[in-house]
């Protein structure tokens, strides 16, 4: 089935099964390897993009499911994924670095419908995604550090 998706602003039509997850078509397919398999299940957050400013689970959401939508991956450009990637850096947060494009993910979405959060705003929200090396004081840091840094102008 021809499927068209828009991803990182361009268009890209694909001839797959409509029910492949999202994932597979974005890695295999179009070629954005830094979306990340990790579980398979939706559990761990390194498969996250965002799907209309919201952080989905792309290994379990179908192809068929997300025509017609605003698809960002990792390698996609907006202002708070910018900033985000940009204290990530200045912080130094990563550290095996195999969950941090989801991590970044999840935070953009974040930033996409609360461009304030609290503490346990963002403890809330960045529950969606594992990261084995335990890293979460420095994302925690990297996020508030964003927040201060878009409310600086």
């Amino acid at each position: 089935m021809m499927i068209t998706l828009k991803i990182n602003g361009k268009e890209h039509t694909v001839d797959t099964d409509p029910t492949m997850p999202l994932l597979w078509v974005i890695r295999d397919i179009i070629g954005f390897t830094g979306t990340k398999y990790g579980c398979g299940k939706g559990l761990c957050g390194a498969c996250m993009v965002l799907m209309d400013g919201n952080a989905i689970n792309s290994c379990q959401m179908p192809v068929s499911v997300v025509q017609g939508k605003e698809l960002i991956t990792i390698e996609g450009e907006t202002e708070n994924l910018q900033l985000l990637q940009k204290s990530w850096a200045e912080l130094n947060v990563p550290q095996c670095g195999f969950c941090q494009s989801g991590q970044l993910i999840t935070a953009t979405a974040l930033l996409n419908n609360n461009p304030n959060p609290s503490e346990t705003d963002i403890d809330n929200n960045m529950i969606r995604n594992i990261c084995r090396c335990g890293t979460y004081p420095r994302i925690k840091s990297a996020i508030n550090h964003s927040v201060e840094l878009k409310n600086k102008g």
